[in-house]
C-alpha cells in the first residue's frame, strides 16, 4: 500500500511540474492570415512543446488590446509599431517584445476609378478609419508633404468595415486597409482598388504587427518561449505553405474562403522570420519621424520602447 501511495504522489508531483504556463494574448483584429504563426503554433503543438497554454482573444474594439495589456488584463497584445510610440508618450506602460509582421501592410485605399488620383485629391473628402490614434498619426504624416492637414479631410470611424464602406462610397478613402486583405476583398467583389503605400508616401518603414507587454509585470521567460514557438511556426509556414494553409483554414469554417486563401499567399513573405530580434534603428527612426512631424513632444530612448526578452 505504501508503494502505491508513493507512486501516486510521484505522478501528482510530475504532473504539477509539467503544468503548462498560461498566457493571454489579445489580437488586434478578428482571426485572419496575419495571425498565421500564432494559429499554426497552437495547431502544431509548438506552444505545448514550450510548456505554454495560450488563450487567444479577438477584441470587441480594435483599439482596446494595448490598453488591456497596460491595465494588466492580458499578458500580450498584437499591436502596431506607430501606435506603440504614441501610446508610450501618452503614458501607457508598454514595450515591444516581439514582431509578427515585419513590413508595413497599411495603405490608403481608394477606388481605382474614383476621384482620388493623388493624396492632394483628399481635400474636402471623407476618410474612413478603424483604429483611433495610430491612423490619425499616419494620415497626418502623409497629408503634410501634399500640402494638406487633418482639417482638410473628414474622418469617419467605420470600425471593421473598411473596404465595404469604400465600395459603398460611404467614404472616399480608407486608412488602415491592409494591402494583403482589403485589396483582395474588393477584387473578389468585382471592384478594383488602388493603394497608396504609406512607406512610399513619407513614412519610414516599420514593423506592422508587433507584440506588446507591460514592462514591470512581463515574464520574459514565458514571452521568449512564446516567440520561439511562433518562430518555429513561421518556419513551417514558409517551408510548407499549402499544408499550413490547410491547417489554418481547418480551425474555423469562416476562414475557409477565397479571401483568406488569397490573403494567406500575400502574407507569407511578410512574417517576421526572427520574431524576437530587435531592429533598434527602425524604432529610433520612427520615433524621430513622429517628433519631427509634431506628433510626439520628445524622443524616448530606445530601451523605453523595445526590449530583447532573449537577452541574458
Amino acid at each position: 500500500m505504501r508503494m502505491t501511495l508513493a507512486a501516486l504522489m510521484l505522478i501528482a508531483s510530475t504532473a504539477t511540474s509539467f503544468a503548462a504556463d498560461k498566457m493571454t494574448l489579445i489580437l488586434d483584429w478578428f482571426i485572419n492570415p496575419d495571425h498565421g504563426p500564432i494559429i499554426i503554433a497552437e495547431e502544431k503543438g509548438y506552444f505545448k512543446e514550450e510548456g505554454l497554454e495560450i488563450e487567444v482573444i479577438a477584441p470587441a474594439d480594435p483599439s482596446d488590446p494595448p490598453k488591456l495589456v497596460a491595465a494588466g488584463k492580458a499578458d500580450l497584445a498584437v499591436s502596431y509599431q506607430p501606435q506603440l510610440h504614441l501610446q508610450i508618450h501618452e503614458g501607457l506602460p508598454l514595450q515591444r517584445v516581439g514582431t509578427l509582421v515585419a513590413t508595413p501592410l497599411n495603405c490608403l485605399l481608394v477606388l481605382a476609378d474614383g476621384p482620388i488620383k493623388s493624396i492632394a485629391d483628399l481635400k474636402g473628402k471623407k476618410v474612413g478609419f478603424s483604429v483611433a490614434g495610430v491612423e490619425e498619426a499616419v494620415l497626418t504624416a502623409i497629408l503634410s508633404p501634399n500640402g494638406l492637414s487633418m482639417d482638410d479631410i473628414e474622418l469617419v470611424n467605420v470600425n471593421w468595415s473598411l473596404s465595404p464602406s469604400l465600395m459603398s462610397k460611404q467614404v472616399d478613402a480608407v486608412i488602415g486597409a491592409f494591402r494583403n486583405f482589403e485589396l483582395n476583398q474588393m477584387d473578389i467583389n468585382g471592384v478594383e482598388g488602388r493603394c497608396f503605400y504609406v512607406e512610399e508616401e513619407g513614412l519610414p518603414s516599420y514593423d506592422e504587427l508587433i507584440y506588446v507587454a507591460k514592462p514591470d509585470t512581463m515574464d520574459k521567460d514565458k514571452i521568449a518561449r512564446f516567440l520561439a514557438a511562433t518562430e518555429k511556426a513561421t518556419q513551417y509556414i514558409i517551408n510548407h505553405p499549402q499544408e499550413s494553409w490547410e491547417i489554418f483554414k481547418g480551425t474555423s469554417a469562416e476562414l475557409d474562403d477565397e479571401l483568406n486563401k488569397r490573403a494567406w499567399v500575400d502574407t507569407l513573405p511578410r512574417f517576421a522570420l526572427r520574431p524576437a530580434a530587435v531592429d533598434a534603428g527602425r524604432y529610433e527612426r520612427m520615433e524621430k519621424f513622429l517628433k519631427d512631424s509634431g506628433l510626439i513632444p520628445s524622443i524616448n530612448p530606445i530601451e523605453k520602447i523595445v526590449v530583447d526578452v532573449t537577452a541574458k
